[in-house]
């Protein structure tokens, strides 16, 4: 069995076991009356900040006894969970009115502590049978006030949950703040705090296997839908256009092409060459730095069959909204066990890149839009214009609160994507040919890549424009994450640019008789 045939057994082996690990954490409980529903309490941090979070009693609350740090999967651990028991007791249908959990007197640091997460709008996230919950821990006072020293701050003391169950199972659970019952914390003196929570049980006919549902329904929403399709419909617009043009314009400069060299054939033998048959000799000359491009092809081929495992596992309903851990998890076991496809992509075309006793052509000289960055620009933009639409959902909810669940319409995107960088990179390969430059190895690879740096652009009109995020810390989780991330887009966008440059470098040139 070749080496090929063998890989993609084992990486269709792969699929089916990374799909089975990231679904394990998913719950399936029954539960009797009164039997004990597990409650952990996750995180806190401020609302704006998605990367900036802590423990939930790093925040001065009422610690109960035994508190028991949750067993977290790889996936928990990859995604920042801090999962420890919480001070609430949410038994299977059983109902309590405002029962206090702590009584408190707060320490004149403890109310600094409070009011500075309250005036940065904390909020805490806990998960009731893999359900999560959310709220914010305070309020802030402004109306009718100007100045920011005259403002109110205020910590809630009463949580109200609404939890939904269908037979022994439950399905849903709503956390609600009560307005009066607050804990004022504006000034820096002690201060006794009385917390309590209330429980109600509502029965439901929604069955168990729909209860992410509520979820997932967020972006799923008409508005939402009819942004989207729009999105898809301006790339489809896009491909077709540019496909259209690049095609007619191609297939009539080659098919002339063509017939002029099939006629200086026929003519007098001394009669010189000229564009892209001049330089048939050098075209395959294997390129400068060549361990790097070929490590560089390696990493990009990787990335791209990550890409689709994902895309993959995201389309036959792996990934659904708060599978906690599952994308990260997914990532990583799926990257580990593809570094095979890295280290043959890589080592192979290194073998292939021969010539080091030639001696090059002289390129003639060129424009400055022929030039390395101007093509770049090009070649990055025209695909970015197809993603930008769908790339501000996909930022808010990776570093906002949204939930996406489109998948998809994200395969169809990246679909278009892949098809706009292929037949862009084409297109420059043709005209960097037609100058009689032979070097188009590497210009290839980076106009394919070159749509990572426009995404990375975007990251900065995000950040300021589209975002409420600050500080040092969560400044420099963004930047420093969506530079990794941008990177690996350069790589994968590359290589799929620079096979299709190959592909189409490799026909015209064997459709064509060379001395």
């Amino acid at each position: 069995m070749s080496t090929p045939t063998t890989l993609l057994l084992f990486l269709g082996a792969l699929l089916f076991s990374a799909a089975g690990i990231v679904r394990s954490d998913a719950s399936d409980h029954r539960y009797k009356e009164g039997d004990s529903v597990p409650l952990y309490a996750n995180k806190v941090g401020p609302f704006h900040n998605p990367s900036e979070t802590y423990r939930y009693f790093d925040l001065p609350f009422c610690v109960p006894e035994g508190v028991k740090d949750k067993k977290e999967a790889l996936g928990e651990v990859l995604n920042g969970d801090r999962l420890v028991s919480a001070p609430y007791k949410l038994n299977f249908r059983d109902e309590k009115d405002s029962e206090t959990y702590c009584k408190k007197k707060l320490s004149r640091e403890e109310v600094e502590q409070f009011r500075r997460a309250v005036e940065k709008d904390y909020y805490f996230q806990m998960y009731y049978d893999d359900l999560p919950i959310w709220g914010f821990i305070g309020k802030v006072e402004k109306e009718g006030k100007s100045d920011p020293t005259e403002f109110k701050y205020f910590l809630y003391k009463h949580i109200q949950f609404e939890i939904l169950y269908n037979n022994d199972r439950v399905i849903e659970i709503n956390a609600r703040m009560d307005p009066h019952s607050l804990v004022d914390v504006t000034e820096d003196k002690e201060v006794d705090a009385e917390f309590m929570y209330t429980v109600k049980w509502k029965e439901t006919e929604t069955p168990f296997e729909k209860r992410m549902d509520k979820y997932a329904m967020s972006s799923s929403l008409p508005h939402h839908l009819e942004i989207h399709w729009f999105s898809i419909i301006n790339s489809c617009v896009t491909v077709l256009l540019l496909t259209g043009f690049l095609a007619t314009i191609l297939m009539r400069v080659l098919k002339n092409d063509f017939m002029k060299y099939a006629q200086d054939e026929e003519a007098a033998d001394d009669q010189e060459e000229t564009g892209w048959k001049y330089i048939h000799g050098d075209v395959f000359r294997f390129p400068k730095h060549k361990s790097l491009f070929a490590a560089s092809l390696g990493s990009g081929t990787q990335l791209f069959t990550l890409t689709i495992f994902i895309f993959i596992l995201s389309l036959v309903g792996v990934f659904y909204p708060y599978n906690r851990g599952a994308l990260f998890t997914a990532l990583v076991v799926i990257y580990a066990l593809t570094s095979g496809i890295a280290g043959y992509t890589a080592s192979s075309f290194y073998c292939q890149l021969e010539g080091k006793n030639w001696y090059p052509r002289e390129i003639p000289p060129l424009p400055w839009y022929r030039s390395a960055i101007p093509q770049m620009a090009m070649a990055g933009f025209l695909p970015f214009s197809a993603i930008y639409i769908e790339l501000y959902y996909i930022f808010a909810s990776v570093w906002g609160h949204r939930i996406y669940t489109i998948y998809s319409i994200l395969f169809i995107v990246f679909i278009i994507l892949l098809i706009v960088t292929a037949f862009i990179t084409v297109a420059l390969t043709y005209f960097q040919l037609a100058a009689e430059d032979h070097e188009w190895w590497w210009r290839s690879f980076l106009c394919g890549g070159s749509t990572g740096l426009f995404i990375y652009a975007y990251c900065l009109y995000y950040y300021y424009a589209r975002s409420d995020m600050s500080g040092f810390m969560q400044t420099s989780f963004f930047f420093g994450y969506m530079a990794c991330i941008c990177y690996g887009f350069f790589l994968m966008l590359g290589t799929v640019g620079f096979r299709a440059a190959l592909l189409f470098v490799r026909h015209i040139y064997r459709s064509i008789k060379c001395e």
